[in-house]
């Protein structure tokens, strides 16, 4: 019996949109694929499966980022080089002995193709591989060529712009923590403004806009790592993805990570309380009970709220874990447990440590950093491709 096929997308991925037209400007060169378990077409077919159908591409080589080809090793985990036994293709990993390709990777390479779904967060090394890629693209003389996807949160454009003494491979450039650009976008602006300087193409989507969420895409989702396992939980990545290192669990070793908020001993109700009545737009937060199955918060019982978005179009994520860290402050201080340096890492920025150690409320923390937000929007427009 043969399956239903797939809807049809609403619009043309980037990758689509090479492998029936932009192979052509290879010329013969030879590629190699920096991609993951992501790395689709709308059909759902590998791009390096769809390469390979087409005989007169040449491809050497394929690169993995953090979590692993098939997007399968946990976050920070060291991911080893190997060869691939079903297309026969050396896997080399960019995030194991080296985060940056080396000569001897590239040896026999071109092209550099970029195709990885990203989740819209400052904070997710995707686009930290992606650029580290083109430094090395740059210096080895190769192409790098950007197969263009969607931002599956949108544009909208939220958070701290990362100060310069707290770059790492979680944040390489000063950019909001929710930019709202697609990965091609931010190719073109750290390629230019940020100086990498490689020959850098990028292959946009047709059809493609700014305010499009996942779902307007018509595309089906694939797990980006294994603790964003539906597009949705992209939405709220942007904010309680960084909550940890505050002491508070954001549900990851649990049935919906990053869709909660807690700790032991906290009422869940007076948080659920205080945050409702903070009207934060197109969210609900719902008094919740749950005991995490794995990682440090194993087998102990927390309490908290449950992120219940409803509008995802107007839902503010990093305004929400602000409000959330505030909020928790006042009801049970003792429920934060701050670790700095890995909390101002995580956020490239010191001001949301400062703010709540000094009793700062949400909105000054959240104002203390809005000017730099709307420069980076500014700077933005001029690397956009979609309307």
């Amino acid at each position: 019996m043969i399956a239903a096929p797939l809807p049809a997308a609403k619009i043309t991925l980037g990758d689509e949109v090479f492998l029936s037209d932009s192979w052509r400007d290879l010329r013969g060169r030879c590629v190699g694929v920096i991609t993951n378990q992501t790395g689709v077409t709308s059909r759902l077919e590998p791009i390096v499966d769809a390469i390979k159908r087409n005989h007169k591409i040449c491809i050497k080589a394929i690169y993995s980022p953090e979590h692993g080809l098939r997007g399968d090793r946990p976050a920070g985990s060291y991911v080893a080089s190997y060869s691939d036994d079903r297309t026969g293709l050396p896997v080399y990993s960019l995030y194991g002995a080296t985060r940056h390709p080396n000569a001897q990777m590239l040896a026999g390479v071109d092209v550099l193709l970029f195709d990885i779904q990203d989740v819209g967060d400052r904070a997710y090394t995707y686009i930290s591989t992606m650029a580290y890629a083109m430094e090395a693209a740059k210096q080895f003389g190769k192409e790098i060529w950007v197969l263009d996807r969607p931002n599956p949160i949108g544009g909208m454009v939220e958070g701290p712009v990362l100060a310069e003494k707290y770059k790492s491979f979680i944040g390489l450039y000063p950019i909001a923590m929710r930019h709202g650009m697609t990965v091609g976008e931010l190719a073109r602006l750290f390629n230019d403004h940020f100086g990498i300087g490689s020959r850098l193409h990028v292959i946009p989507m047709r059809g493609y806009k700014h305010d499009m969420l996942w779902p307007d895409t018509g595309l089906q989702w694939v797990q980006t790592s294994p603790n964003i396992p539906e597009w949705d939980t992209a939405i709220v990545y942007p904010g309680t993805g960084l909550i940890d290192n505050a002491g508070i669990n954001n549900g990851t070793g649990y049935t919906k990570p990053f869709k909660y908020a807690g700790a032991a001993g906290l009422d869940g109700q007076r948080l659920g309380d205080a945050l409702n009545a903070r009207n934060i737009p197109g969210v609900y937060f719902r008094p919740a009970y749950w005991t995490p199955m794995s990682g440090f918060w194993k087998d102990k019982q927390l309490s908290g709220v449950e992120l219940v978005v409803f509008n995802p179009r107007v839902f503010p994520a990093v305004r929400s874990a602000v409000e959330i860290l505030a909020a928790v402050r006042q009801i049970n201080p003792k429920a934060l447990a701050i670790k700095t340096d890995f909390l101002n890492n995580d956020w490239g920025t010191d001001a949301l440590t400062n703010g709540l150690r000094e009793g700062r409320s949400a909105d000054e923390i959240l104002n203390g950093w809005s000017a730099g937000t709307r420069a980076f929007e500014s700077l933005r427009a001029r690397y956009l491709l979609y309307p």
